[in-house]
């Protein structure tokens, strides 16, 4: 048994909400209970000794408020230095805390809805929910009601509490625009069938055992197709299934993919519905893929009701308190107050009528944060060496940099290119399945980045190929600037990078052959 699974053993992990209060009142956190602040949605941030935390808030179903987010950004002001970041799970981050005043910011969430309960841990982690949900023209279904039917069934459920590892949980109403499934470990896909006599019927497709990692599996059909009612009951079914027969003695294989790939995808439905539903659930068709999963529906989209939603590109997730007052300000002022955050670092304003769009866009320019569908849109980048413990370099201001220096030159491109890179091996920012995904390492003291090619979300459902040789990090800008320029010039109307790189062959992509042996690399000046 490992360490973790002793101490979750030891002590209920949601236990240690209790144990926070005396923490913050003695200042300092027992050390042999630290792990259990992910419970709490809190890490010891880098350096730990300086004993400074980082801290993962939850959005239930994606959608706040306006004044939610200018207290986001309060207290981030007032206990973080200014740091606000969006994760890929639709969260807001925070850095720079000390035990002390965490009692307090909690205190603040509450009555925000907002809550970091089950953000981090062995337990069911925030469910992504569609940031399209009751918007997009082509949605199937409103899945808004079952992601919040889940808070609290799934996520911060006490039965969930000690799981083997993190269970991540996705729900689209509009299947052939997101393909974020494919890498959680359930992913629920709304779509339409005919019945027996003829009838349409919505239900949904489910996909079990996505995850990244060291070791990437893209999720599997479970094959069947469920009533929407019946959603959050297959869910805990799942959760539970998992709960009871993943592994736990070696936690680098103690994911739900290690066990799906094991026992088989037809196996694992027969235990769920056996042990924990009594009945079988009936078979079902794939629902619809997504061409580019999820990137075609950045900028300005029209919604079913004649306004519109604007995806805001943030830059690699950093949004600071300026920022996100001023979003706030031009959410009240251009559309219903409300905002959501999306799967991809983003942030989006609904209800947008037709004629305040250029309005809000040049207002969105002065911020910074336009509605880009070029690479600032695409592009994410994980905490990296500034703060995570984890990680191997920095991520945040070199991907920023890369995104300022080469947006311009290829904003005319006609599909999307994804580009995502993280500190580590361990994915927060799903490196595998990216047209160009980076993932740091070290070459003795030189940070370097592995280079993972045209991988896809989308209707390619893969990995990307792993090339030979690595790319320094001086030459980052540049090696990605030459796949992107090779791309640009040589690309059919139309056709995705992922098509081209199959056309032309991976091996075109390596690191020598694009920045060549012997050159000289490119000064690199990475901002504070």
């Amino acid at each position: 048994m490992s360490d973790i699974e002793a101490l979750k053993k030891e002590l209920p992990p949601f236990q240690i909400f209790d144990l926070i209060p005396q923490y913050a009142a003695q200042g300092f956190i027992d050390p042999e209970r630290t792990d259990l602040l992910k419970w709490a949605g809190i890490y010891p941030q880098r350096p730990q000794e300086d004993g400074y935390l980082m801290m993962r808030v939850r959005v239930p179903g994606a959608e706040f408020a306006s004044a939610t987010l200018r207290e986001v950004a309060a207290i981030a002001e007032e206990y973080g230095r200014g740091f606000l970041d969006v994760t890929d799970r639709q969260a807001f981050q925070f850095h720079w805390l000390t035990i002390d005043k965490i009692p307090r910011i909690f205190e603040r969430l509450e009555p925000l809805g907002l809550h970091p309960r089950g953000a981090c841990g062995d337990t069911v982690r925030a469910v992504i929910a569609s940031p399209l949900a009751g918007l997009d023209a082509r949605e199937v279904l409103d899945v808004r009601p079952i992601a919040h039917a889940m808070e609290g069934t799934l996520t911060g459920n006490d039965d969930f509490q000690d799981l083997p590892r993190k269970f991540k949980m996705s729900l689209t109403g509009t299947p052939e625009l997101e393909g974020i499934h494919l890498v959680n470990d359930v992913g629920f896909l709304a779509h339409t069938v005919n019945g027996p006599d003829g009838e349409k019927q919505v239900g949904f497709d489910v996909w079990v055992g996505g995850g990244l990692g060291a070791v990437a599996h893209l999720a599997k059909r479970l094959g069947v197709f469920i009533r929407p009612d019946e959603v959050v009951e297959v869910g805990r079914a799942i959760a539970g299934a998992y709960r009871d027969h993943g592994y736990r003695v070696n936690r680098k294989k103690s994911r739900l993919k290690f066990l799906i790939k094991d026992i088989g995808v037809e196996r694992f439905r027969d235990i769920v519905e056996t042990e924990y539903l009594g009945r079988q659930l009936p078979d079902g068709p794939p629902a619809p893929v997504a061409r580019f999963g999820g990137n075609d529906v950045l900028g300005v989209n029209p919604q079913k009701d004649g306004l519109n939603y604007v995806v805001v590109a943030t830059t690699v997730g950093r949004l600071d308190p300026h920022k996100a007052r001023g979003l706030a300000d031009l959410a009240d002022r251009y559309g219903k107050g409300v905002l959501r955050t999306t799967a991809f670092q983003n942030m989006m304003i609904p209800h947008v009528r037709t004629e305040d769009v250029a309005a809000l866009t040049a207002e969105l320019e002065r911020l910074d944060l336009a509605p880009k569908t070029t690479l600032r849109g695409t592009t994410i980048a994980c905490t990296g060496t500034q703060f995570c413990r984890l990680a191997l370099t920095e991520t945040k201001a070199r991907t920023a940099r890369l995104v300022d220096e080469l947006e311009g030159k290829f904003a005319d491109l006609d599909v999307p290119f994804t580009v995502n890179l993280t500190g580590c091996s361990n994915a927060c920012t799903r490196y595998q399945v990216a047209d160009l995904g980076f993932m740091g390492a070290l070459r003795g003291e030189e940070e370097v980045y592995n280079v993972h090619l045209a991988g896809s979300l989308g209707q390619a459902q893969r990995t990307g190929t792993k090339l030979k040789g690595v790319v320094p990090a001086t030459r980052l800008s540049e090696y990605a600037g030459a796949v992107l320029a090779d791309f640009q010039a040589n690309k059919l109307p139309g056709e995705s990078f992922v098509e081209y790189a199959d056309r032309v062959g991976h091996e075109r992509f390596t690191p020598e052959t694009v920045l060549g042996a012997g050159r000289e690399p490119t000064p690199e000046v990475v901002p504070a």
